[in-house]
C-alpha cells in the first residue's frame, strides 16, 4: 500500500512540485492538495500524512496541524516550512507536529521523511534536532513528580530517544506493533506528553530512560 499523503501549501508552483514528486514515486501517492488550512479542514478526508506549510494565509500551519490533530488524530503532521528558529520549531511541537523539515531539504530527504513519519518515527533535518534537544532542555520544568515507568515501558522510551520507529522498536524487543503502541500510548500518559517529540524532549531533560 502506498503512503498517501496530503498538502497544505499556499505556493502554487512549490505545492505542484511535491504533488508531482509523489505521484511519480512508487510508493507513494498524493490524494490531496490543499492552499490554506481554512479549506483544508473543510475538505480534509484521509491521509496517513501531512505535509503543512507554516506560513500559510489565514490560520498559520501550526494552528492548523492542532486543529487537524483534532479532526484526525491518526494522521502523521510534518511540518515543511522555511523557519528554522526556536520559536517556530517548538511551537510547531507543542501543536502536535510529528516531524520539522526544511523546505530546503532535497526531494529524497522529503520523501524520506514522509515514510519514517508514517511508520511512526519523527523526522527531522539534523539542525532542527538539535534544536528540538536544547530547546526542551532549556523549556521543560525541572522533574516535579515521580514517574512510574515499568522497566519495558523505560526501554522503549530509551529507543524513542534513539531514533527508532515503531516497527524498529517492534523487531528490537521481539514484540508485535500493535503491543509498541499500547506501551507507548501508557508511557504518554504517564508523562502527560501527546507525541513522540514531547515525549523524548522529557525523556532527555529529566534522565527517565536511566
Amino acid at each position: 500500500m502506498p503512503v498517501r499523503v496530503a498538502i497544505v501549501e499556499d505556493h502554487d508552483d512549490f505545492r505542484e512540485g511535491l504533488s508531482h514528486l509523489l505521484e511519480n514515486t512508487e510508493g507513494f501517492r498524493c490524494v490531496a492538495s490543499f492552499s490554506s488550512v481554512e479549506e483544508t479542514l473543510r475538505k480534509f478526508q484521509s491521509a496517513d500524512v501531512v505535509l503543512m506549510d507554516i506560513g500559510l494565509p489565514g490560520k498559520s500551519g501550526i494552528e492548523g496541524a492542532q486543529l487537524l490533530r483534532e479532526k484526525s488524530p491518526k494522521t502523521q503532521i510534518i511540518m515543511l516550512t522555511v523557519f528554522e528558529d526556536d520559536k517556530h520549531i517548538f511551537e510547531a511541537i507543542r501543536s502536535g507536529a510529528n516531524g520539522y523539515i526544511l523546505k530546503k531539504t532535497p526531494p529524497t530527504k522529503i520523501l524520506e521523511a514522509v515514510e519514517q513519519a508514517a511508520s511512526g518515527g519523527m523526522p527531522m533535518t539534523p539542525f532542527v534536532a538539535r534544536q528540538v534537544v536544547e530547546m526542551f532542555r532549556r523549556n521543560i520544568p525541572e522533574k516535579s513528580e515521580d514517574v512510574s515507568l515499568t522497566a519495558r515501558e523505560k526501554e522503549i522510551l530509551a529507543l524513542l530517544v534513539d531514533g527508532l520507529n515503531y516497527s524498529m522498536i517492534g523487531e528490537r524487543l521481539f514484540i508485535s506493533l500493535d503491543t509498541v503502541r499500547n506501551h507507548i500510548r501508557h508511557i504518554y500518559e504517564k508523562l502527560h506528553v501527546h507525541s513522540k517529540s514531547q515525549a523524548v524532549a522529557r525523556a532527555i531533560k529529566e534522565g527517565l530512560t536511566t
